[in-house]
């Protein structure tokens, strides 16, 4: 989804509703799932059709809204609305997180033409202006807010507002290390072979900066999740001794959301090989595992599986 989108979407459909239910009984809030819990922070709010006219459009008009389309059942959003929440406790109003319950609030999903969640709508100027489908990387997530700002922050007062607000509030930090700067750079321009050559650079002088590691497991999953080809799924599916198909198969359902599907085609992998192969598809494996935050379920049950599958 792209900013030409924009207007594609009429978010005025359900204002007569909303006005509705007003001046009846008001449909109660959203319990908000398991990524809910504690989220007393006002850039973070459960929306539901009753507020959405007052929550999304009409805020949408001094800051971005983010909103986030999940639903109790769904493992994905289990760790993507986390990621935005903590994104938007650090954002100081330059924006705002609206968490909408698709099954409590079918009008909405309809709205958006939901087909999958988690599904991520930013709102601005009361148009949906970009979004994305599926679970991403904090650093991923993270680039794209950055971006979302940048390219908002002249159309909407509350974003300036915000960050001058908070620049006068907090303390002055230390410099950033400017290799990290380089680094960050270069993943903002999508340049994801310097900014894992500017990782390792570090990683070589510094073989114990776990930032660094972190940080080059991640931009390394990023170049391959951006070539994800759905076709590989199917082509590893029948063809279970190839194994650049299945770690190319793995890469894709990990991208688009299906992690334990994903992990549990390399374990498998793992068991069907010996020695060299065995070796390279356990590091991709592993590898992969950094990209996820520490104690993510998936991770620690993959991590059990891996271990049974050696031994």
């Amino acid at each position: 989804m792209s900013a030409a989108m924009a207007g594609a979407v009429d978010l005025s459909a359900l204002k007569s509703r909303a006005e509705a239910a007003a001046n009846s009984t008001a449909q109660p809030p959203s319990g908000g799932g398991d990524g809910a819990a504690g989220q007393a922070h006002p850039a973070i709010i459960e929306v539901t059709e009753t507020d959405f006219q007052a929550e999304v459009v009409e805020r949408s008009m001094q800051v971005p809204v983010v909103v986030d389309l999940w639903a109790t059942w769904c493992e994905p959003c289990k760790q993507l609305s986390p990621a935005l929440e903590k994104l938007a406790r650090e954002g100081n109003g330059a924006w705002v997180l609206a968490k909408i319950d698709v099954d409590a609030n079918p009008r909405i999903a309809q709205l958006f033409q939901v087909q999958s969640v988690p599904m991520v709508i930013a709102v601005a100027g009361g148009q949906p202006v970009d979004g994305f489908a599926g679970a991403q990387p904090e650093p991923q997530l993270r680039e794209w807010i950055s971006s979302l700002l940048n390219a908002l922050r002249d159309q909407l007062p509350g974003i300036r507002a915000a960050e001058e607000g908070a620049s006068e509030a907090e303390p002055e930090e230390e410099p950033e290390d400017p290799r990290f700067i380089a680094a960050e750079d270069a993943l903002e321009q999508g340049d994801f072979a310097a900014a894992e050559t500017a990782y390792q650079q570090i990683l070589d002088s510094e073989p114990n900066n776990e930032q660094a590691k972190a940080a080059l497991m991640q931009v390394r999953f990023m170049a391959r999740a951006e070539q994800a080809d759905p076709s590989a799924i199917e082509r590893a599916d029948n063809a279970p001794d190839d194994l650049d198909a299945q770690i190319a198969a793995a890469d894709a359902e990990v991208a688009f959301g299906k992690v334990d599907e994903g992990f549990t085609r390399l374990i498998q992998a793992v068991k069907r090989t010996s020695g060299d192969d065995r070796n390279r598809v356990r590091t991709h494996l592993v590898e992969m595992f950094e990209i996820f935050p520490e104690g993510d379920e998936r991770v620690a049950k993959a991590r059990r599986n891996l271990a049974s599958a050696l031994f």
